[in-house]
């Protein structure tokens, strides 16, 4: 599809708006003290007049540039989207443009995936044809554990200030709720014994209503930028020969933000940067720093 006669009616379009705007202007200003004080009135009339004429030529070459548009020969098929411009509730009109931007990520998503597997079915894994008959490594099985180690592991981990529940929604995967004194809520969604997602949310926001809650950010700034460092926090923990040493280390460092709103920045001195407390704490020290200083 061609879309320089697109861009182009679109350019002069804001052309005409403009030439428009300004003789509705310079109507609302009316005579100006620069017409002077003889024969202000032709003045002002003959500065109308230069306007109008501005605004009929604009708006030839905007007829002429819609003039030169073809409409699609193929029509756009939206399915049941599109149903979705006839909504009347507020909170449901964005979802259009979102489910555009999904069809969009989808497509290229497609594509992707189709050179992948062109690229992989040319060449082939294998270095050679040789056999090896040694034996190979057992594989990692920390994904496949019991729901009865989950328990064991979490029951043997205590802090204080900090309170810890599992929940399991999804059958034999456990979700952790961490409770941080008042400071914070979490939830660690956990395969086993691998931590695989972390959302972290004010104490007074909702985190136990459903499994959505669950997924779904916090509303707040500062609490965006602890889950932001615990995902950070929990691929520099991942162990998984040693998956009891990766949640006992990840829970210790987690259990640092007891002091989010108390400590200061161990660099700088400060509690607050840019309207933020000290967000990050560091993987061995557990000393508090602002994402500005910890570098």
């Amino acid at each position: 599809m061609n879309l320089e006669p697109i861009n182009n009616a679109l350019s002069q379009l804001r052309v005409l708006r403009s030439s428009v705007g300004q003789v509705f202007e310079t109507l609302g200003t009316g005579v100006r003290t620069d017409h002077g004080e003889e024969g202000k009135e032709q003045k002002f009339l003959q500065e109308l007049q230069e306007l109008l004429n501005s605004v009929n030529a604009n708006l030839k070459d905007f007829e002429s540039c819609i003039n030169d548009l073809t409409p699609s020969q193929t029509p756009l098929n939206l399915a049941n989207s599109a149903y979705l411009s006839l909504e009347t509730n507020l909170e449901r009109q964005a979802l259009y443009p979102h489910l555009v931007q999904s069809y969009k990520w989808h497509d290229k998503l497609h594509e992707y995936s189709t050179f992948a597997s062109t690229l992989l079915q040319q060449n082939s894994l294998k270095r050679s044809y040789y056999t090896n008959t040694k034996r190979r490594r057992s594989l990692p099985s920390s994904h496949l554990a019991t729901p009865q180690m989950v328990d064991n592991l979490i029951g043997s981990i205590h802090y204080n200030n900090m309170n810890l529940k599992i929940a399991r929604p999804f059958m034999t995967n456990a979700i952790l709720h961490i409770t941080i004194a008042r400071v914070l809520r979490a939830a660690v969604i956990l395969k086993g014994l691998l931590i695989e997602w972390v959302t972290v949310k004010g104490y007074e926001e909702s985190l136990l209503d459903g499994v959505d809650e669950q997924w779904t950010e916090s509303r707040h700034q500062v609490f965006r930028k602890v889950q932001d460092h615990a995902h950070s926090a929990m691929l520099h923990f991942f162990s998984p020969t040693l998956p009891e040493l990766a949640i006992r280390s990840f829970i210790t460092w987690f259990r640092s933000y007891v002091t989010l709103f108390a400590d200061p920045c161990k660099k700088c001195g400060k509690h607050l940067h840019n309207t933020l407390p000290p967000t990050w704490r560091d993987l061995r020290t557990l000393e508090p720093f602002h994402e500005e200083c910890k570098q």
